[in-house]
């Protein structure tokens, strides 16, 4: 048999925000077998990977080493030789003081194949999060990328300082915060005036993001009155004075705020994605899962008499998701409804329902269950059958209602939720730190479930002076009995409307 072929992918994972990986880059995450990533290359980008994919973490932090480059060759070569596909994930761009060519070398003096995938390199992106183009045809047509740490080893500087101040008219310096007097120094001894213009940006293009900008003569007390530290560009230039003007990505209303995500992973990428536009820093802190029941009998059952109802009544997204992958799991397809009417709880499950080709009879105004009770006492339910397929754990009132209605009502468990402990964020140590600033629910389940990690009898003192955003009244009055204090109620009971009431809740504060 043949052996398989190994080989490595040398990847720029871009400066930090997920959105500038490259469309290469994310299919050589996809593809690999093995996937070795740095410290400034985004974890989210794991996600893309196989199931089956060995992740190993060789990051590089301000001395702090969780593996040497030597070893790091040495593991990318040994998993290459062994068959596998690698993927190397490199924080911006591999071959712009990334040591990608370093990698690259030992890879060809072993012959193994490889490729290499340029990335956005924090040079160019974090300048242009905080307003500051390098470039400018009325200040500027030159620009140079200068190491702000060289090579210990050597003997003497290989920075021609002299030629960069005469000839360059933007620099911009890579890991230079710790040796910003000395480049300072350098500068202005080689004829840089004092007042020439000088900014920083620390973790450009990330939620983290901060800038600070002030002139060769007072910048190193700036820097250091602000606590600014590590990873940071520097940015020397005329171009810098159009930050104020130009500065975007500070603007965005959620910028440096960190809230965590409760919602079931495989549904909280709506939620995330809309409050990482916004600036925030989202932490998944998945509380549930959602899962078949224990026993299906009573949903195949249902399946199997659907003729005999008249209405199906859909609550959530996932109501409607389970029923129709057992539907079709039974040989059948939505043909089966036949003149079966629907209703559903609001605009998500409306959507979830019209995928697979029906357009729902009742779709409430309010996002609640006591709103389907309402609609329906304008239809004529005396004596007919209806569905609801829905979670196992959901309120009784709304079959309670109908039957009081007169109608015949099968409650069936399509699926379950489950309580889910993610141990990758350390909760109780960042609550205590006050490191979130907000705790998001997305139903009851998610807050309970949240509850049952903390400690009993101490949930107020570890929630105190963090903001609690729930989506609607039933889920805030559940937060409320687990003792915390719930600052938002979402008018409009979906994903969009609690990210639009987080929004309205710290543009109030700013005021």
């Amino acid at each position: 048999m043949e052996n398989k072929k190994g080989k490595v992918y040398l990847v720029g994972a871009g400066p930090g925000d997920p959105g500038l990986i490259t469309l290469k880059g994310k299919e050589c995450i996809e593809r690999a077998d093995v996937i070795v990533y740095d410290f400034l290359a985004s974890v989210s980008f794991l996600k893309y990977a196989k199931k089956e994919a060995e992740i190993i973490y060789a990051g590089k932090q301000g001395g702090n080493h969780s593996m040497s480059q030597g070893n790091i060759n040495a593991l990318i070569t040994q998993k290459a030789k062994e068959g596998h596909i690698v993927t190397r994930l490199k924080g911006g761009d591999p071959f712009i003081f990334g040591r990608g060519a370093e990698e690259a070398e030992v890879l060809a003096e072993n012959n193994i194949s490889f490729e290499i995938v340029p990335g956005i390199t924090s040079a160019i992106a974090a300048p242009a999060y905080a307003g500051i183009p390098l470039t400018h045809r009325s200040l500027t047509s030159t620009v140079a990328f200068v190491t702000g740490h060289e090579n210990p080893e050597k003997e003497k500087s290989g920075i021609n300082w002299e030629a960069l101040v005469k000839g360059i008219g933007t620099i911009v310096f890579f890991m230079g915060v710790k040796n910003l007097p000395n480049i300072v120094d350098n500068l202005t001894a080689n004829g840089m005036p004092p007042d020439a213009s000088i900014a920083l940006v620390q973790w450009g293009t990330t939620p983290k993001h901060s800038s600070i900008s002030g002139k060769l003569s007072d910048i190193v007390e700036r820097v250091k009155a602000a606590g600014f530290k590590p990873p940071a560009v520097i940015v020397v230039g005329d171009v810098v004075k159009l930050r104020d003007a130009l500065c975007w990505y500070e603007k965005k209303p959620l910028l440096g705020k960190r809230i965590v995500v409760t919602r079931a992973r495989e549904q909280a990428s709506e939620l995330v994605n809309l409050l990482y536009e916004n600036g925030a820093e989202c932490i998944e802190l998945p509380t549930i899962k959602v899962e078949p029941p224990d026993d299906l009998s009573p949903l195949d059952k249902a399946i199997e008499n659907l003729s005999t109802y008249d209405w199906i009544i859909f609550t959530s997204a996932n109501g409607v998701s389970f029923f129709f992958d057992r539907l079709f799991s039974k040989g059948r397809d939505v043909r089966s409804l036949g003149s079966l009417k629907t209703a559903v709880i609001g605009p998500a499950t409306e959507k979830k329902l019209h995928g697979y080709g029906i357009k729902s009879d009742i779709v409430p105004d309010s996002y609640i269950a006591e709103s389907i009770i309402d609609s329906f006492k304008k239809e004529e339910v005396k004596g007919k059958k209806i569905m609801l397929p829905r979670a196992s754990e959901a309120r009784a009132i709304l079959p309670e209602k109908l039957i009081e209605m007169g109608a015949f009502v099968d409650e069936i468990t399509a699926y379950k939720t489950s309580a889910v402990c993610d141990e990758s964020v350390d909760l109780i140590r960042e609550l205590k730190n006050k490191t979130i600033d907000m705790v998001t629910f997305t139903s009851s389940s998610t807050v309970i479930n949240f509850a049952a990690l903390l400690p009993a009898g101490i949930i107020g003192e570890l929630m105190k002076d963090i903001a609690v955003a729930a989506i609607g009244p039933v889920t805030a009055d559940t937060a409320k009995k687990m003792g915390m204090e719930v600052q938002i109620i979402a008018n409009s009971f979906t994903i969009p409307g609690l990210c639009e009431a987080i929004l309205q809740y710290y543009e109030k504060r700013q005021d």
